[in-house]
């Protein structure tokens, strides 16, 4: 069967490449178009790949600078602060993730997918790791009758900080939101100072200092277990792994509180982990996100809406995936 191209906008990094080669793992056949500032350097990743194209986007044009060109899906892995890509989807009826954005830029997103709600899927992509966290998150609190809180740390290992795009997202979400989103007692909040900060216990028991961060996991959760406490929090240092004396890997420590199905209390945690860091187990989520917006994995395309990961991703495919990668969801003592 054949398929028309995947545009990956920002295909060039290191997010984009390891996104392109997940595919062509899975789809040897798929065209794809490498999009970048920089037409050298996709041209260079284009070629490695094999069956893939450079293209130059021109974020002032309506059409991107691709013309008439078909494309199947498109995700874009940097922060578009015009939101081309997205009208440009919208506009073509073509399904869109994108990953960059912070809580707070979700309006404009949202305000576009309002005035064609018909016209493609459009995938709110900036859950932490792209599905790794909610995925997770919602199988293990299957054995909960009603979930209190749920509290997430992320573990980035020092050595583990990404490419460019990565350090200019966080710089400026850092600038423009000195506050953190929290829910507690049922109510959305917002903290800082010495409020956002707590710490977490990472796989291997290591007490971890962290910060408050305002991901869109928070809204997502909430919205579908009810729990009326989340925190999400990131701290930075060395992983489990390292400190073992293995290389790095990037840890997301997941603990849960709530009634089992007899009405008793229970309490759990759970992590996951991949041995390759944050940069892999982003890419995983992301092209399995695009097999789902173009059906390359034989089922219907995703029909038009707006989306979280998690509601378009099939859990146990992808926790099946994440082994594949010698990654895993673990259950950790009680802290």
């Amino acid at each position: 069967m054949s398929f028309l191209p995947i545009l990956l906008l920002g295909g060039t990094g290191q997010i984009g490449q390891l996104t392109a080669k997940a595919l062509r793992a899975r789809h040897p056949d798929l065209p794809l178009l490498i999009g970048g500032r920089n037409e050298p350097k996709a041209q260079r990743v284009a070629s490695a790949l094999g069956n893939a194209e450079p293209v130059v986007i021109d974020p002032h044009a309506d059409d991107l600078g691709l013309g008439d060109r078909q494309i199947g899906a498109m995700a874009v892995l940097y922060a578009d602060e015009r939101l081309a890509s997205l009208r440009f989807a919208q506009a073509r009826g073509i399904g869109h993730l994108g990953i960059s954005s912070g809580i707070y830029e979700v309006a404009p997103e949202v305000a576009i997918h309002m005035q064609n709600p018909g016209a493609a899927a459009t995938v709110l992509g900036y859950e932490w790791l792209v599905g790794a966290t909610t995925v997770a998150t919602l199988t293990c609190a299957r054995p909960y009758a009603r979930l209190d809180t749920i509290r997430v740390g992320a573990l980035v290992d020092e050595e583990d900080q990404g490419g460019p795009a990565v350090a200019e997202d966080f710089a400026r979400l850092a600038s423009v939101m000195p506050s953190v989103m929290a829910r507690e007692d049922g109510a959305f909040i917002w903290r800082k100072g010495d409020d956002a900060r707590s710490s977490f216990q990472a796989v291997d028991g290591t007490v971890i200092p962290a910060s408050g961060f305002s991901s869109i996991d928070i809204a997502g959760l909430a919205a579908s277990t009810g729990a009326s406490d989340i925190m999400f929090a990131i701290g930075t240092g060395v992983s489990s792994s390292r400190r073992a004396g293995g290389t790095k890997s990037t840890e997301i420590i997941i603990e849960l509180s709530g009634l089992d199905a007899i009405g008793a209390p229970l309490h759990s945690r759970h992590a996951v982990v991949h041995p390759g860091g944050a940069a892999p187990l982003t890419a995983l989520g992301v092209s399995m996100v695009l097999e789902r917006l173009a059906g390359l994995d034989g089922k219907q395309a995703t029909k038009a809406g707006l989306f979280f990961p998690y509601q378009v991703l099939d859990h146990a495919d992808y926790l099946g995936r994440l082994t594949q990668e010698d990654g895993q969801v673990m259950t950790l003592p009680p802290a």
